[in-house]
């Protein structure tokens, strides 16, 4: 009897060293997976630390634009009203030198 007992004792002995090795290689691999995670937490929070001040420059950019544009549009009216006339003018002149020509091809 005794000896069943030691035996038993003996396998659940091993067992637990068996789960104690298995706790222990878990523990190992969940710290290599912390540490790659603060690692990439590390680099990311390098890569995006300039990104507020960076988007606050790039909205004063935008804002500078738009208030830019604001000022051109009335100078672009302007400047389209001047090619419409050119244009119109440019037909008319067409249209002159095609009835120029006409009529002095007309004249033998």
């Amino acid at each position: 009897m005794l000896t069943i007992v030691l035996i038993i004792n003996a396998i659940i002995s091993l067992l637990c060293i068996l789960v104690a090795w298995r706790v222990c290689q878990l523990r190992w691999t969940l710290k290599r997976v912390a540490d790659s995670i603060l690692g990439a937490e590390r680099a990311t929070h390098r890569v995006l630390s300039g990104a507020p001040a960076a988007i606050a420059n790039g909205q004063i950019g935008v804002s500078a634009l738009r208030k830019n544009l604001k000022q051109l549009e009335p100078q672009l009216q302007r400047v389209q009203q001047v090619l419409g006339l050119l244009s119109l003018g440019q037909a008319a002149w067409q249209q002159k030198t095609q009835l120029t020509n006409n009529r002095s091809r007309r004249i033998p």
